[in-house]
């Protein structure tokens, strides 16, 4: 059967379940039963064998059976198996691309994907952590790739996200700084303005960290507007990315920061976590190497950004 005739058939909508849920299974794993899907996915039995044998008769898996040791998936072919889930593109949103570093990440990724199978990924930009992780939580977008700082924190405030990647210790930037507009200035003191971006996770912990034990203002400041604003004296110091202080060459007063690990400066891909077969996706996919190489090369200004 053609695959655009079983997906209208009778038993479309349940084969494309199924389809996704391979999706998640290695060659060579065993399967669920038939009584095993019935529970975890509520379809009946009769509609669960139907779909198997469609996914079978279409050559999008290959099973095994093996008696009392249940039935192996002996070969999936993943174009087919992505055709009948119905992914035919991968929407992911990162922050925005204002230094080499964000852009080599969106250049490594979609160099990568788009390599590996003829899947289009699309990226949208989007300031702030909790921004993107809300898109993803709504279904607007398959992936986010924010901080393992903030992935953990917002796993730990029990939101329905998983880390399905990690793509190294600074690839989502150098270090965080604590810049002052005084030039004169090496630590916070009581009474200044500190600028915070409520929607980053690591902006306002971090601006928290380096305030703490100290009476300050926070003012509420769009990320893109934070140098502007120490700048011009309208709050006197914020925690910024040292990327785009040494790429645009702003001759700014600065100290460096750290928190954690370094977990602030490790990007990774984070997925809603009911959608495993996403997660199966991106984590087959990408290649962690070859992300950081074409990043590098961005970086080093020997390739051209290309996202």
């Amino acid at each position: 059967m053609e695959i655009h005739d079983l997906l209208y058939s009778k038993n479309g909508l349940s084969t494309k379940i199924l389809a996704k849920r391979m999706l998640c299974f290695e060659e060579g794993e065993r399967i669920p039963t038939v009584s095993e899907w019935n529970k975890e996915i509520h379809l009946a039995r009769g509609t669960v064998q139907n779909a198997l044998k469609l996914l079978q008769s279409c050559g999008a898996v290959v099973l095994e059976a093996h008696g009392q040791s249940g039935t192996l998936l002996k070969k999936k072919d993943m174009a087919k198996l992505l055709e009948i889930s119905g992914i035919t593109q991968i929407l992911g949103v990162m922050p925005l691309p204002y230094s080499k570093r964000y852009e080599g990440l969106a250049t490594g990724l979609v160099a990568n994907v788009e390599n590996r199978y003829d899947i289009p990924v699309s990226l949208a930009f989007m300031r702030g952590s909790k921004n993107r992780v809300s898109m993803v939580l709504c279904d607007r977008y398959d992936f986010a790739i924010i901080s393992r700082y903030a992935a953990e924190k917002m796993i730990e405030d029990g939101l329905e996200i998983e880390i399905v990647k990690s793509l190294g210790m600074f690839s989502y930037l150098s270090k965080h700084v604590l810049m002052f507009h005084d030039p004169y200035v090496g630590s916070i003191e009581d009474g200044m303005k500190i600028g915070v971006d409520g929607s980053s996770v690591d902006q306002k912990k971090m601006s928290e960290i380096a305030c703490r034990n100290k009476s300050v203002q926070y003012v509420e400041v769009e990320y893109t507007q934070v140098v502007k604003k120490v700048i011009s004296g309208e709050i006197d110091a914020a925690v910024w990315n040292m990327d785009e202080i040494q790429e645009k060459l702003y001759s700014m007063n600065y100290i460096p920061l750290s928190i954690d690990d370094d977990k602030d400066t490790e990007a990774v891909i984070v997925t809603h976590r009911t959608r495993q077969e996403v997660a199966k996706i991106l984590d087959d996919l990408i290649q962690t190497d070859f992300v950081r190489k074409n990043q590098q090369l961005v970086i080093e200004g020997k390739m051209i950004p290309s996202y």
